[in-house]
């Protein structure tokens, strides 16, 4: 819980300061297809901790990609996401190991979404979109945007 809080506060913080992104793109690859997307990369805990928070919308083959580090378990909350949003959970190697849907939450309590597997990057984009695609665990996520992963 502590840190959630945490999170929190980092995000509301790196509001105030009118963070930024660094964009770039990627591509999600499955059933022989790839499928480009124009991302913006959050490879620190301030721009992690802010995510999508406020945002009114996203494009159809936009998204935020989420680069750790380390491996983790931890998970994502939607506290001020106004976008129904899906995110795919992968290691460093690229593979999706999880895929979850995520619904907006604008109050406490917000629901906490665990993936149950241990991942080092994370893609939001808007729910449904993998499915519409016909990708699920097994993609995998590659291009530019991961070689801005953090060392």
């Amino acid at each position: 819980m502590r840190l959630l809080v945490l999170l929190a506060l980092l995000g509301l913080l790196a509001l105030a300061q009118g963070l930024t992104f660094p964009r770039s793109t990627l591509y999600v690859e499955g059933n022989g297809k790839r499928y480009p997307l124009k991302v913006e990369v959050a490879d620190t805990p301030e721009r992690q901790a802010q995510g999508l928070m406020f945002r009114k919308s996203l494009g159809e083959d936009e998204g935020m990609v989420f680069l750790f580090p380390a491996p983790t378990a931890g998970g994502f909350w939607m506290k001020n996401t106004l976008i129904p949003l899906s995110i795919a959970f992968f290691n460093r190697e690229g593979i999706v190991l999880r895929i979850l849907d995520m619904a907006p939450c604008r109050a406490d309590p917000c629901p906490v979404y665990y993936p149950g597997v241990v991942y080092q990057g994370a893609l939001e984009v808007n729910q449904g979109w993998f499915r519409r695609r016909g990708l699920s665990e097994g993609a995998r996520v590659g291009g530019e945007a991961l070689k801005l992963w953090p060392r």
